[in-house]
């Protein structure tokens, strides 16, 4: 149970896998008015880095599940290196249709949307481990920009225009679906930056370490392919978003 390889390889040195900051992950924490003892679930948490330093800043208690079994191993270390893993427990498994014993202050799953089939089945998901007046956050990409193309849509790593919503059409809909939206943190395109561009790196240094791995094709095909990409399409029309929501 693992989830592609090709994202172990290129994020295996990202702490935030989502086109967020250590300053935008602070800014959120700050922005919920989290209290000591909130309990929190992660779904796809990916290397834990919003459980670890929110329970380091903010005296949360809280559970991550992950289906990368390396990303996994990392958050357990973060969870030690900063002194918090009496507080945090990192799960290695799959979070589709995973609901907690104890319910949470705060139930969240950030750029994993496709556990639950969608945002509307995330949500109805992250609803089902959430106390009464807790607040679920929701992760989700939007278009900065509609695409003039549905080619334009594809070099962002979409399937088709269709498949996201431009930023007001977005919040409308968590309206629709019985929610209030109570907070946002949005990436920009420095986030973005740092995200993307720091596999570019990784994936070289990787290149150089396993020069006769079966994978290495692959990741120089990529590594040769996206610096281009990004710039011309992710970058200029893709957003990316936290959404603090909470049940009419």
């Amino acid at each position: 149970m693992d989830i592609p390889r090709i994202f172990n390889i290129t994020e295996s040195a990202h702490r935030i896998h989502n086109p967020f900051t250590p300053a935008k992950l602070a800014t959120l924490g700050a922005a919920l008015r989290l209290e000591k003892g909130t309990r929190v679930l992660d779904l796809g948490s990916g290397s834990g880095e919003m459980l670890c330093t929110w329970a380091r800043d903010y005296g949360v208690m809280g559970t991550g599940i992950d289906l990368s079994q390396l990303f996994t191993e990392q958050a357990k270390r973060r969870a030690a290196e900063l002194g918090v893993a009496d507080q945090v427990t990192f799960i290695h498994g799959d979070a589709a249709g995973f609901v907690a014993d104890e319910k949470a202050g705060v139930a969240a799953c950030l750029g994993a949307t496709w556990i639950g089939g969608g945002v509307a089945g995330t949500i109805e998901l992250l609803a089902q481990s959430l106390r009464p007046g807790g607040i679920i956050l929701i992760g989700e990409p939007y278009w900065r920009q509609l695409p003039p193309t549905e080619d334009v849509a594809k070099g962002c790593l979409a399937g088709s225009i269709a498949d996201f919503l431009l930023l007001p059409e977005l919040l409308a809909s968590f309206g629709h679906l019985g929610y209030d939206v109570v907070e946002m943190v949005l990436a920009d395109q420095d986030s973005w930056d740092r995200y993307e561009a720091a596999k570019w790196l990784t994936m070289r240094r990787w290149l150089e370490a396993n020069p006769g791995d079966a994978f290495a094709k692959e990741v120089r095909t990529q590594l040769t392919s996206e610096p281009a990409r990004y710039a011309a399409y992710t970058r200029e029309f893709m957003g990316w978003g936290v959404f603090a929501l909470m049940n009419r």
